[in-house]
């Protein structure tokens, strides 16, 4: 196998996680493991530990597995999966943590109108307390709508 194809398989997979995280967001987090969810759907009065934050052991757990079975006996296909899946991992901390529920004061002067348009579509998901009637499940790819009166102001 080619180098091409192994970093076509990464991207391939990053993009492909945005659609998993939304079905996951909906029909697990909001149905079957809502219990882990809830938390993160309340106030905040500290940056402390969510029952949310479960998820990212529950998320990772496979990808080391794959990182694993992808360099033995030798390096293979699984490692650049699991490179696809931890890159999204990875944007996903840094949008979702740190950028929109801002856990870490990292950025504090964002003005990306496609952050901004992110960062409201997810104040418009977490509007919602409970888990039904729930919007804007994905966190890279949101409607339109939420970024285009930032896109006319510049």
């Amino acid at each position: 196998m080619t180098i091409i194809f192994y970093i076509l398989i990464t991207i391939g997979v990053f993009f492909t996680m945005e659609m998993v995280t939304w079905l996951t967001h909906k029909y697990i987090m909001h149905g079957l493991l809502w219990y882990l969810h809830e938390d993160h759907h309340q106030p905040k009065y500290a940056n402390t530990f969510e029952k949310n934050d479960a998820f990212f052991a529950i998320f990772a757990t496979p990808c080391i597995i794959m990182f694993y079975f992808g360099l033995i006996p030798e390096l293979n296909y699984l490692f650049f999966i699991a490179l696809g899946v931890f890159l999204y991992g990875l944007s996903y901390f840094m949008v979702h943590d740190v950028i929109i529920h801002r856990r870490f004061k990292w950025f504090d002067n964002i003005k990306s109108p496609y952050l901004k348009g992110l960062r409201k579509a997810h104040k418009v998901h977490h509007k919602h307390l409970g888990k039904e009637e729930g919007e804007c499940f994905g966190m890279l790819y949101v409607p339109k709508k939420y970024f285009m009166e930032y896109f006319k102001k510049i």
